[in-house]
């Protein structure tokens, strides 16, 4: 391990967090906001400390696998610690850990939060609390690697250690060039979807904020009552719509933006599924909506397409309190929040690439034992899976299960039902936000217990990473040179 190259890394990640603070001070300055002394101080802290990271540890050595495990891992944990500054500053939060949860579900784009009544804070706060989301999105290594060069880390290996999915689509030979492309992609469908909001009615200010919450498929909203608030079919459509995209593979969305390359949706197979599990869970839910809870079908159709969009794409608003719902719909939402985005997305959980090759693999176990000498392989569209992914693919879920059951029990002990225990961990985990029971969509996180907090916290950064480059770390022998 070069231990150089990682703080050094991650003095450019604090760096670059500090100047990104410039953007809620501005915020702070349009609306006439005390908070703004709390921007200037942690503006000031940020970057000195990343400067001098940088400037204690200079090195423009390549980035190994360990190192570049290490630097995300790392970076995400400091960036997560930094930014609590503006909260504490500004008296947001009580104690470092609720600041801390709240950073650290804003950076993973989870969107679990311990604030109670979000309306009373300075909009500077509640534009940093958007932000940080939004940059987490993409990934704040991945924009590291794409707009600085010039510091070493333009790696491929901190590339892969960062990108959700089982593999990270290369769009140009290089990783720096493929971090541009991802973050120019990113940024027009961001501006896209602030122009339609905007347009529609929405302020410049919500529409600013629910973009950020939207394209990372984080959730914060600068409403108590989420998306809700504002009881517009219009405004809801959009975000759908938008939400929709974000849990779309990147690639797919550089191909259709750039080279107008539809058949490359129709071809992908991951794509298909996702868009199957979302039309049949909406389906269903619509069916049952309409026979307990409300006489318009199209009210039903309204609030079941919305909440499972969101939910599939593990962004978390909410439009209704969906914890009143029928048993089947419920439990629906439940197994949407492990299944997830697409991957190379910005939504979290398992992800449905990894569900739909696991289904496939269960379908050969079965074929082997009508056929036992039939050699099969694993398909996805015409490409083979190797035994070796697949094997990388079984781990992760039965790692992803250990971990959701460990946690759940954990989160009991500390006097959470069932249920809740298990909503919150499969909800942080697959960086959902909002859960069921006493984490549900018309509550929050703010009554958990301290220690619980941090478990949920590890969750989310456990989520984010993919698991391996987080619990990597704890293996003896990654820190030997």
């Amino acid at each position: 391990m070069k231990y150089r190259i990682v703080l050094n890394a991650t003095g450019s990640v604090l760096t670059l967090l500090g100047v990104s603070m410039v953007f809620p001070l501005i915020c702070g300055l349009l609306y006439q906001e005390k908070v703004i002394v709390a921007f200037l101080f942690s503006i000031i802290i940020t970057v000195a400390s990343g400067l001098c990271l940088r400037k204690l540890f200079p090195s423009q050595e390549a980035i190994g696998p360990k190192e570049g495990f290490a630097i995300a891992t790392l970076g995400w944990i400091s960036a997560a610690g930094f930014g609590t500054l503006p909260f504490l500053f500004a008296g947001t939060f009580p104690t470092f850990i609720d600041a801390y949860f709240e950073s650290m579900s804003g950076f993973t784009t989870t969107g679990a939060t311990v604030l109670t009544s979000i309306e009373k804070n300075p909009r500077a706060i509640l534009f940093w609390r958007n932000q940080i989301q939004w940059m987490g999105g993409m990934g704040i290594i991945v924009l590291l690697v794409a707009i600085l060069p010039s510091s070493g880390i333009e790696g491929m290996q901190l590339f892969r250690a960062e990108v959700p999915g089982p593999t990270a689509d290369k769009i140009r030979p290089t990783a720096k060039n493929t971090a541009k492309i991802l973050w120019l992609v990113y940024m027009i469908i961001s501006a896209l979807e602030v122009l339609f909001l905007y347009c529609s009615g929405m302020s410049l200010f919500d529409a600013f904020t629910h973009m950020f919450g939207t394209m990372s498929t984080g959730g914060f909203t600068p409403r108590t009552l989420s998306v809700g608030a504002y009881n517009n079919p219009v405004f809801e459509s959009i975000i759908m719509i938008f939400m929709f995209i974000a849990g779309a593979k990147f690639f797919l969305n550089y191909r259709l933006l750039f080279h107008l390359d539809v058949k490359a949706l129709i071809k992908d197979r991951e794509f298909l599924f996702y868009v199957g599990v979302i039309l049949t869970s909406i389906l269903v839910i619509t069916i049952q909506l309409k026979v307990y809870i409300y006489q318009s079908i199209f009210a039903a159709l309204r609030y079941a397409s919305f909440q499972v969009v969101s939910i599939t794409t593990t962004t978390g608003f909410v439009t209704t309190n969906y914890d009143v719902w029928p048993a089947l719909s419920k439990s629906i939402l439940l197994i949407l929040m492990f299944i997830g985005g697409c991957a190379g997305s910005t939504g979290g959980a398992i992800k449905n690439v990894r569900i739909l090759l696991l289904l496939k693999q269960a379908y050969r176990e079965l074929y082997r034992l009508v056929h036992p000498r039939a050699v099969t392989s694993i398909r996805l569209g015409d490409e083979v899976i190797s035994e070796e992914v697949m094997g990388n693919i079984t781990g992760f879920f039965l790692l992803y299960i250990f971990i959701f059951v460990l946690c759940t029990f954990i989160m009991a002990m500390l006097g959470l039902d069932m249920l809740s225990a298990a909503a919150s961990v499969a909800a942080t985990l697959g960086n959902v936000g909002p859960g069921l029971g006493m984490v549900g969509p018309a509550k929050n996180y703010a009554f958990i217990h301290p220690g619980g907090k941090m478990i949920l916290a590890f969750c989310m950064l456990l989520g984010r990473l993919e698991i391996y480059t987080v619990l990597v770390l704890l293996i003896p022998t990654f820190w030997r040179k």
